[in-house]
């Protein structure tokens, strides 16, 4: 039920008030498998991308999120599903497995599913090596990759705050990234490497962002 409100009325107010400069978004299959492959600059990243995709979008969710009391926990969970997060759990070799396996079945199922291929977000605005859950997913699924670069979201809701404020943001989606030639060969920890090394270049060009060939580490109140 609120899906159709986010899309129709959220979306499009959200739009007006904020006034995000949106580009690219003829890069994003409307139709079949789609990755979205996004830097990861604030804990509303995930929203923005929601809202100004041309088509539906699932994102991985902690699964504390749903697991709220009474009719405000109802509602949250309720937000959130429309939003298009799925629960899980974090913080163990099993939850990662288990995220997998979400974002196969979404893609498998010919829907849209982001990324973050950092893992967490960066807090000095350099862009982090990708983590291979991204090429892993993008061999096994054969889904189209979308990069996309977020600017500004992190004046949007900077760390701590919970209320947004005006910030000037935009949003470009690149151009689509096909990994055909490599087909059969998801098992190499080789090819799974340059295959999210790609997508993170593809990122670093639309966003203009210094790369550091390291992983960023998870802040301790990570919530994105």
């Amino acid at each position: 039920m609120l899906q159709p409100l986010i899309r129709g009325v959220l979306a499009p107010t959200a739009k007006l008030v904020y006034r995000p400069d949106v580009q690219g978004l003829e890069n994003v299959p409307l139709d079949g498998p789609v990755i979205l492959a996004p830097n990861h600059r604030s804990a509303i990243d995930t929203a923005v991308i929601a809202l100004v995709a041309p088509r539906p979008v699932r994102f991985l969710g902690k699964a504390e999120y749903f697991t709220g009391t009474g009719l405000k926990g109802r509602f949250v969970a309720s937000f959130l599903s429309a939003l298009g997060y799925l629960p899980v759990e974090r913080g163990n070799a099993m939850a990662g497995l288990a995220a997998l396996k979400a974002a196969r079945e979404v893609l498998e199922a010919g829907e849209t599913f982001a990324i973050y291929p950092e893992g967490t977000r960066s807090l000095d605005g350099r862009l982090y090596r990708g983590h291979t859950g991204v090429g892993t997913l993008a061999l096994e699924t054969r889904a189209t990759v979308v990069p996309v670069a977020l600017h500004g979201t992190e004046k949007l809701l900077p760390v701590g705050k919970k209320i947004p404020r005006p910030a000037k943001v935009s949003v470009r989606f690149g151009e689509p990234l096909d990994f055909s030639r490599y087909d059969g060969l998801g098992s190499s920890p080789a090819i799974r490497r340059a295959v999210t090394d790609e997508i993170m270049y593809a990122i670093m060009e639309l966003s203009g962002q210094e790369y550091v060939d390291s992983y960023h580490k998870r802040p301790q109140a990570d919530a994105a």
